[in-house]
């Protein structure tokens, strides 16, 4: 049988065996998913496979194709590792608190809504705020190779100018939070959107709610 046949299916087996081991329910929709971690070392490997063989002599193709997958998957997975421990450590620390976690690639996003947060029309965060505040403080010192996006959001009611105002000054009183509980500067930024992209209905009382909201976003540095 040709080498390059023959690395091409243990190639394929060691990435279908990285996807399928990854492969887990999530407990909060009940639907199975297969991790970030996986899905990075699976193509990690598949990469590393094709330029080991590609590097290697013909006859050893073969063991440059497996060397590289193995190279490849350790690297590709190596990220979506640490954001996985990350998100499964939100999820832990804010079960219960009203906030939304959610996962988009390597981004994890939390979305905090205005009846946690400040109260209507004041840039002060409520009291009751700050314990889940210090949850993501914990959490955000433990991996530190991530960086804090943090946008304020209003309802639509007021002038557009003064909602644009309200959400910089709130974006702007959770990053001061984090840096006053020791989070470094250089990884916190912050941005006012104001009544723009709302996630509710503003003509209800509770849509206007969960439209006061301030969202972290948990980016890769890299």
């Amino acid at each position: 049988m040709n080498i390059s046949i023959k690395a091409g299916r243990w190639t394929a087996l060691l990435v279908a065996t990285v996807f399928a081991t990854a492969c887990s329910i999530d407990p909060y929709t009940g639907e199975e998913k297969t991790s970030n971690t996986a899905k990075g070392a699976g193509w990690g490997a598949l990469g590393g496979a094709v330029l080991g063989a590609a590097v290697s002599s013909k006859d050893d193709r073969k063991k440059g194709a497996l060397q590289g997958a193995v190279v490849g998957a350790a690297a590709g997975g190596g990220y979506g590792y640490y954001m996985d421990r990350q998100e499964a450590k939100l999820r832990a620390r804010l079960e219960g608190t009203g906030v939304r976690v959610e996962r988009v690639g390597d981004n994890i996003k939390l979305i905090m809504p205005g009846n946690i947060t400040f109260d209507t029309g004041s840039s002060a965060i409520k009291g009751g705020f700050h314990d889940v505040l210090d949850s993501v403080v914990l959490v955000a010192k433990e991996f530190d190779k991530t960086l804090m996006q943090i946008n304020g959001f209003t309802d639509s009611t007021g002038s557009f100018q003064t909602n644009q105002s309200l959400s910089e000054q709130r974006a702007s009183s959770v990053g001061r939070y984090f840096m006053n509980q020791g989070v470094a500067a250089s990884r916190i930024r912050t941005s006012g959107y104001g009544p723009r992209d709302p996630i509710a209905d503003n003509s209800t009382a509770s849509g206007r709610e969960q439209n006061r909201r301030v969202e972290i976003e948990m980016l890769p540095t890299q």
